[in-house]
């Protein structure tokens, strides 16, 4: 039985076959540890809802073996869902400055600063805990101080990358540690998790810095008018270039949006964003500039209603009005399924008048295929497990890494859920653990299911009618009513014969009940209320959710 003890398991809690949610659990006998616990956002038919993050039920099965969180970076894919997760598995997390930073405010808001030990990772670095040792390499992304972990057990060492690209001119600080993986390559590799974000794309992701020169130019042809850019409030990098630009072109910058001060404010602190004096001003100093000496940065690149730039653009915005002639540059690429919300926002800048700028103002923070296979041939790992991204995404890693000579039976697409066990000799997946999504509503976590939002969907789309009556006490005779109230079913004043037919309906299913004796509310309740939609349904072809109250007397 030994033998069977010293597998790891590699076990994705989120974040497979979509972006966001990003959260793996490692396991090596009774050691656990856990990279990234991410959120994602509500797809259209989640009404009402805030935010998704992951269920984390075989974590809180095995919570004694659970010895901390390591994050690889401070984006809400990556970090979202820790205050839920804190506040049920109390375990330290470890991660660079810049992540931790952003955490921090995050534990602030949550009340859970003084509860979470947290430990600040300098690149090079390594923690041991339990079975494990991590230690973390520096990579690049869109935000400062990403990255990838060299995870040492027993059983072999697996790289996981986090996101990252290869930049060798980043804004801040050092290029990708290339060496690091070299020498982690070779002493052996038992698996690669490589971002597959953009392993459809051929070639490599262009530098940040191609974007600081975009800026500079775009300042320079449009010296006569306001600024306005939409872009991730994490990207940290991408706000340093706006404001050098600024600064170079003799502008005051303002920052907008409540996500984007938040990250500013803790990056300057930390020392990651260099603002000349005197650049920054607060947004009630604005009116004393003229336009031509002002640049705002703002979020809502990806047309989100609530954000700062939509609400400019629907005229709600309490301090800053689009005029004529402003030029507004979106920052970002629209994240798959948010092209229509981005679109809407754009058409509403242009119709006041704005000139909006989207083209080559954006690099991605992700591998493209050629830095994919860079890392590849670097780390020479045994078995390839594509991660982060949509299920093409991980398709099209799978096809590289098979190009660059890893056998077919040694890349893994796994699905949340899987448990992968592994070690020099052999890899299978060998079962399934539970996982799926909870929605978080206002302050409520996982208490709006699959059937409150059966239940939203339904009278999003049908409605409601309500069926008011009173009976008298023993005898069951109808005192008053049926009265019915509808809402966003029809419209009542218009539809006065319809409401009278439901009222027929109701006193013939009532006096059928009493023809059978029927006294039990509970069976009178569903006779009126399967009679009522029947009918509805016969006249209208829809079903309006049907709730049927009745009253003694």
């Amino acid at each position: 039985m030994k033998k069977d003890k010293s597998k790891l398991k590699i076990i994705p809690l989120g974040g497979l076959e979509q972006i966001g949610m990003n959260m793996t659990a490692f396991e090596y006998e009774d050691s656990i540890i856990v990279v990234d616990c991410g959120l994602s956002f509500p797809e259209d038919d989640m009404l009402g809802i805030d935010l998704v993050i992951p269920d984390i039920t075989y974590l809180k099965e095995n919570i004694d073996r659970v010895k901390g969180f390591f994050i690889t970076h401070g984006h809400e894919d990556h970090i979202g869902a820790l205050p839920y997760v804190l506040k049920e598995i109390n375990a330290p997390v470890y991660a660079t400055k810049l992540t931790i930073g952003i955490i921090e405010n995050k534990l602030t808001e949550h009340d859970l600063i003084n509860t979470t030990k947290r430990k600040v990772v300098k690149h090079g670095q390594s923690i041991n805990l339990g079975a494990f040792r991590v230690e973390f390499i520096k990579t690049n992304h869109s935000i400062a101080d990403a990255s990838a972990l060299a995870i040492y057990s027993p059983a072999g060492i697996i790289v996981h990358t986090g996101d990252f690209k290869v930049d060798y001119t980043p804004v801040f600080g050092d290029a990708i540690d290339l060496q690091r993986f070299a020498e982690i390559g070779k002493k052996g590799v038992l698996a690669l998790m490589c971002d597959s974000t953009n392993a459809e794309r051929k070639g490599f992701t262009m530098s940040e810095r191609t974007v600081g020169k975009t800026f500079d130019n775009i300042f320079a042809e449009h010296k006569n008018t306001r600024i306005i850019i939409a872009t991730f409030a994490s990207n940290v990098d991408r706000v340093q270039q706006i404001i050098n630009s600024a600064y170079k072109y003799g502008r005051k910058v303002v920052v907008e949006g409540r996500s984007m001060v938040n990250i500013i404010t803790t990056a300057a602190e930390l020392g990651y964003l260099d603002i000349p004096n005197k650049t920054l001003i607060e947004i009630e100093q604005m009116k004393n500039y003229p336009d031509e000496q002002m640049v705002l940065i703002t979020t809502g690149s990806q047309g989100e209603s609530m954000a700062a730039l939509s609400r400019m653009a629907a005229s709600i915005h309490k301090k800053v009005t689009i005029k004529p002639g402003d030029t507004v540059i979106f920052s970002s690429n629209p994240i798959p399924g948010n092209e229509k919300a981005v679109s809407k926002v754009i058409n509403e800048l242009s119709r006041q008048g704005a000139n909006v700028i989207f083209q080559d103002t954006h690099v991605s923070g992700h591998a493209c295929q050629e830095e994919i296979k860079l890392i590849y041939t670097l780390v020479q790992p045994k078995y390839a497990i594509p991660v982060h991204g949509e299920y093409r995404h991980l398709k099209a890693q799978a096809s590289v890494a098979e190009d660059l000579g890893i056998p077919k039976d040694n890349i893994f697409i796994l699905s949340s859920g899987d448990v992968l066990e592994l070690d020099k000799e052999s890899a299978k997946v060998t079962g399934r653990v539970h996982t799926g999504a909870v929605l978080v509503d206002g302050l409520g976590v996982g208490d709006v299911g699959n059937i409150v939002l059966r239940d939203r969907q339904r009278l999003a789309e049908d409605g409601i009618m309500t069926v008011v009556l009173a009976l008298e006490k023993y005898s069951n005779q109808l005192l008053s009513g049926p009265d019915i109230i509808s809402r966003g079913f029809v419209y009542v004043r218009e539809s006065e014969d319809l409401m009278d037919q439901c009222r027929q309906v109701a006193i013939e299913a009532l006096e059928r009940c009493q023809n059978k004796n029927i006294t039990e509310w509970n069976k009178i309740k569903n006779t009126i209320r399967d009679d009522l939609g029947e009918f509805l349904w016969k006249q209208t072809k829809r079903s309006p959710m049907l709730l049927v109250i009745i009253m003694e007397v």
